[in-house]
């Protein structure tokens, strides 16, 4: 992890998921973030998909240093998305958690 622990990546993506979260109360004109909040659930999802497909295409055209970046903007869009619904780090922490020494397997087969 470049010389960080895991608590240091974590503190990283709870840092970013409040700063987020406080763009919600800013100006859409003047903040990126707080645009995205203002037109809406449907328009995050759009953006969040876009970067998920460019994530791919990277990662199928094996070049690592967009990889990293279309992961950085993939996080980014994510950590809107769980803002706008709600969602907070620790939710999802706590989930994979609860699914940490599971199998993929034995894991879809417990939601039913």
């Amino acid at each position: 992890m470049s010389g960080k622990d895991d608590g240091d990546a974590i503190r990283i993506l709870e840092r970013l998921y409040e700063v987020i979260s406080e763009r919600r109360k800013a100006d859409p004109d003047g903040s990126y973030t707080a645009k995205l909040f203002d037109k809406g659930t449907e328009k995050i999802a759009q953006k969040l998909g876009e970067e998920a497909v460019e994530t791919v295409i990277a990662a199928l055209a094996g070049k690592k240093k967009e990889i990293t970046g279309e992961s950085a903007d993939l996080l980014y869009h994510l950590f809107v998305l769980w803002a706008d619904a709600g969602v907070k780090p620790g939710d999802v922490w706590a989930e994979l958690a609860r699914r940490e020494g599971l199998s993929g397997l034995e894991e879809k087969k417990s939601r039913g």
